[in-house]
């Protein structure tokens, strides 16, 4: 856990809930305005067609948005800056009117099959798309530019890696179809073999 991370999730609510359970509880001082993306955070990021978003609205209530694309539509502009096209969608605007009432964001990134998760503390702000057809551009392929509604950007405070211990192991039809091949040419070894000893 990067120590700003720490910092903004460790109170003293969730300190004292610490020792109640476990008898001690972690104290920071002196941590780091933010704790930019290293080479793995940003590998990561990079290689993900998927994400969970959080807002809070200015009520209160946590909301809880998916996000998908292309890997690598999550873009790592800087180690300290995130942004990705938002399409049209159900028309609700939840996770946008939630970011005008309060630009506090977490990001949830999963890579199911090898069992890993990254959280992501920010400040985000949104840019209506078409104001910026050249960040549209840059942020979206050609061929989905015309359903970019948004731009979001973040502005990263801190990050942390979850530990792999109960997360299923999943794959999507891709993975499979790569495993699929390989297991297709070793039946088809295995029937070459039968047949010339038949």
């Amino acid at each position: 856990m990067a120590t700003k991370f720490q910092k903004l999730t460790l109170t003293e609510t969730v300190r004292r809930t610490q020792e109640h359970y476990y008898g001690k509880s972690r104290n920071l001082e002196g941590t780091p305005e933010n704790d930019p993306l290293t080479e793995d955070e940003m590998h990561f990021i990079q290689a993900r067609d998927s994400f969970y978003m959080a807002t809070v609205s200015e009520t209160g209530w946590p909301y809880i948005q998916h996000r998908g694309g292309q890997p690598g539509f999550l873009r790592v502009l800087s180690p300290t800056t995130l942004a990705f096209a938002d399409y049209k969608g159900n028309r609700q605007l939840l996770s946008t009117g939630n970011l005008a009432a309060s630009d506090r964001v977490a990001l949830f990134l999963m890579d199911y099959p090898q069992r890993t998760r990254l959280k992501i503390l920010g400040h985000a702000h949104v840019k209506d798309a078409r104001e910026y057809p050249d960040l549209v551009a840059q942020l979206a392929s050609p061929e989905v530019q015309n359903k970019v509604e948004r731009l979001v950007f973040i502005e990263l405070v801190s990050f942390d890696w979850n530990c792999p211990q109960y997360i299923t192991p999943r794959y999507t039809i891709e993975e499979m179809k790569d495993v699929m091949i390989e297991l297709q040419q070793q039946i088809a070894e295995l029937n070459t073999e039968i047949k010339s000893r038949i």
